[in-house]
């Protein structure tokens, strides 16, 4: 493993000795494109790194830990000069990093936070604020003359973004449960985000509770489609209200149906935009402004965290629409 790791260190040292500051080369590695979401951030990521004169290398390691830390590697001894990574598992991807820092090439962690280890930054929405809007739209719609029944489907527990949504989530609905007015039926963590696995928590509930649901609460768009398929099969979607976010398009085309109640946009053009003209900046050895900061058990990492939204069918058209994130024509 010394052996390995030195070679790596030389061979990017080296790279990096002839690597022109005026296009700099950027690795970028993504935990999965099997998302929509991730396709239009590396799209968009990639065609703005490119107008600023970078070059990017892609890596996607189909939400396999040991992957993603080999697509680093690899990054590291093609000789990067920095490294824009969105991390399967925050904890798994420090080892990753180490590498990188001692191969002196910068990190900036995208969406997702890398937990114990020295990154040089972090861009995000403001992931609690998404939990806070699907409570808060839930919440508004639930009945007030009795105590609402709600089920809650959390994202991957490897994900510190799940987490986070979670925490926005409870902001809003604790008060409410310790007061009686919101009774949770079921709750669980869907693994890898996984469509099939959101299905099962719902199924699960479902056969727990029968259909005397008011909501669920979702963390993202994927697992409410698995857990409105659920809803589906059991003669009830639409009677419920279910979150989500990211704003997919079939989430969007639920919505404007009546399946899906909401969704949260992040205007991932915004982030990724920002993400490589940041990524630009850092490799061209200057230090763009922060935000914030965030603690990732090693250092405050300096933060730049973009709004959220969130949509339903009144404001679809002011803002996804009007964005250019979906066309009116691919929504009906």
């Amino acid at each position: 493993m010394k052996t390995r790791l030195a070679l790596l260190l030389s061979l990017a040292l080296t790279a990096t000795a002839f690597a022109s500051k005026e296009k700099p080369v950027i690795g970028l590695s993504l935990d999965t494109l099997k998302e929509e979401r991730w396709q239009h951030d590396r799209d968009t990521f990639i065609a703005a790194a490119e107008k600023l004169g970078a070059t990017v290398i892609v890596q996607s390691a189909n939400s396999d830990d040991t992957r993603q830390v080999r697509d680093v590697e690899s990054l590291i001894s093609r000789g990067v000069d920095v490294l824009v990574i969105v991390p399967h598992n925050g904890d798994a991807m420090t080892r990753a990093v180490k590498s990188a820092n001692e191969a002196r090439i910068p990190v900036i962690a995208y969406d997702r936070l890398i937990k114990n280890c020295a990154i040089d930054y972090y861009l995000s929405f403001d992931n609690v604020k998404v939990g806070e809007a699907q409570a808060s739209y839930a919440v508004a719609h639930l009945p007030k003359d009795r105590p609402a029944k709600i089920v809650r489907i959390y994202g991957a527990p490897t994900d510190n973004n799940a987490k986070m949504f979670k925490h926005g989530q409870d902001n809003i609905l604790d008060p409410l449960i310790k007061a009686g007015k919101i009774t949770v039926l079921h709750e669980d963590w869907a693994l890898d985000w996984k469509p099939e696995n959101g299905k099962k928590i719902m199924n699960a509930a479902i056969t727990k509770s029968g259909h005397d649901i008011d909501a669920v609460i979702v963390s993202n768009d994927g697992t409410a489609g698995g857990a409105i398929q659920a809803l589906s099969e059991e003669g009830i979607a639409g009677k419920v209200l279910v979150t989500g976010q990211d704003a997919d398009l079939a989430a969007c085309q639920r919505i404007l149906r009546g399946t899906q109640a909401m969704t949260v946009y992040k205007p991932l053009k915004d982030l990724a935009t920002l993400a490589a003209k940041v990524a630009v900046d850092v490799a061209k050895g200057t230090k763009p402004a922060a935000t914030g900061t965030l603690d990732n058990g090693a250092k405050q990492v300096p933060s730049i965290f973009e709004k959220v939204v969130a949509v339903d069918k009144e404001n679809m058209m002011a803002t996804v629409v009007a964005d250019g994130f979906h066309s009116e024509a691919e929504l009906r």
